[in-house]
């Protein structure tokens, strides 16, 4: 088996990797405020967590998306107020922001669960002998 240089590999997969998690930071955030409300100090961990820590944005591109996406009428927020410091601002999801982030699950996400691509995905995982990322 031919050995492959993992050095222009790594930029290659490095540069895909950073489009590719730019473009999901809005999904990341939309399904987490699917599950509950959260503030944006505590946003960033816990896409960590939900990520399985594949995604990692920093605070302000997380405040940019927020706003973002409230703009468009897909989240709200609300301020509540704290007993032991300053108010904190609630993001959730709007009516709009669960019919998006709905769709966009059937349409994009599911597809993967389809027994034709994920044995398409296993197929490429397991050919050229095995080679392994």
């Amino acid at each position: 088996m031919a050995t492959i240089n993992s050095d222009p590999v790594d930029a290659l997969l490095g540069q895909w990797e950073e489009t590719y998690k730019k473009g999901l930071l809005s999904f990341w955030l939309l399904l987490l405020l699917a599950q509950r409300k959260a503030y944006p100090y505590e946003i960033r961990k816990a896409i960590l967590e939900l990520s399985h820590n594949s995604i990692d944005a920093d605070e302000n591109s997380i405040y940019r998306a927020l706003y973002r996406l409230s703009d468009s009428g897909i989240l709200d927020s609300e301020v509540v107020p704290s007993e032991t410091g300053r108010s904190r601002r609630y993001f959730f999801l709007t009516d709009l922001g669960w019919v998006l982030i709905t769709r966009f699950i059937n349409r994009n996400i599911l597809i993967f669960e389809q027994p034709d691509v994920a044995e398409m995905i296993q197929k490429t995982l397991s050919a050229n002998g095995g080679l392994k990322g």
